[in-house]
């Protein structure tokens, strides 16, 4: 893989790896295939993966979440959905390493269907490590920095404000409002980057990179691209920075990124 990404084909590489989760986080994710295998059937169980940081080998203890992925063969229902946060709350209270637990939790058919090639498929390809079952990267294609990905993966930022800002609004709680800057500056700098990312001509997951990536091609949104990188590592409750990301990056970023991407379609 070279510095921006691609494999030999120029498509994009295939990011992280199991012999590259560090070894502080190995019990933990042996522990969580274990919990998953016990808990899921093996005729509802399609596959598991990884994807974040763990397997990308720049986890931090005590600061990064273990990130998962299920597919389940059929549509998930409210039990595994139930399970799935049971699962959550026991790695969360055995292992003082990860800052929590997340798990995706989604259909083989949903996965590689046509209207998700091009943003969660390409998330499975992609972005995600197999842990457990059959891979379903097999089924997709070779993904390439295009407008198209770029739309399709990060093209609907103009909805998502408006959900993020009622969710400010009813924000009580400390705890409620870091969870919140989290959530909106880890996806403002992912669509920051791939709004330059056909443009760069490669792909990362690294933040501080994409944000620096961004700052290239737009300096004078540099200096808060930069600061929303630093708020998605370390959250704050700060109301000027929760104001800057929804009242003013993010809809310069939304308007921008349909000027030059358009916009993404809404599935019913």
């Amino acid at each position: 893989m070279d510095d921006r990404g691609l494999a030999g084909d120029g498509s994009i590489a295939r990011e992280g790896a199991l012999d590259s989760v560090p070894a502080v986080f190995a019990p933990v994710v042996t522990a969580a295939q274990a919990h998953i295998a016990a808990a899921l059937a093996s005729d509802r169980l399609h596959s598991v993966y990884l994807y974040g940081s763990v397997p990308r080998g720049s986890a931090i203890p005590g600061v990064s979440d273990l990130d998962m992925l299920i597919a389940l063969r059929d549509e998930p229902t409210d039990a595994d959905l139930a399970t799935v946060r049971a699962i959550e709350a026991d790695l969360d209270r055995d292992f003082p390493q990860i800052r929590g637990a997340g798990i995706l939790l989604d259909s083989t058919r949903s996965l590689l269907s046509e209207r998700e090639r091009h943003d969660d498929g390409f998330f499975v390809a992609c972005l995600c490590t197999p842990l457990l079952g059959e891979d379903l990267a097999r089924y997709l294609p070779r993904y390439r920095p295009t407008s198209r990905l770029a739309r399709d993966t990060n093209g609907d930022l103009a909805a998502m404000l408006v959900r993020w800002s009622a969710r400010a609004a009813g924000s009580t709680t400390a705890r409620e409002r870091t969870a919140l800057t989290r959530t909106l500056a880890r996806r403002i700098v992912r669509t920051g980057f791939t709004l330059i990312m056909p443009a760069w001509g490669g792909w990362t997951s690294d933040l501080y990179r994409s944000a620096a990536l961004f700052g290239h091609y737009y300096p004078g949104r540099s200096r808060q691209m930069q600061i929303t990188a630093a708020t998605a590592r370390t959250p704050t409750t700060d109301p000027e920075v929760i104001s800057m990301l929804i009242d003013d990056l993010g809809p310069w970023l939304a308007a921008e990124y349909t000027a030059v991407h358009g916009e993404k379609m809404s599935h019913p």
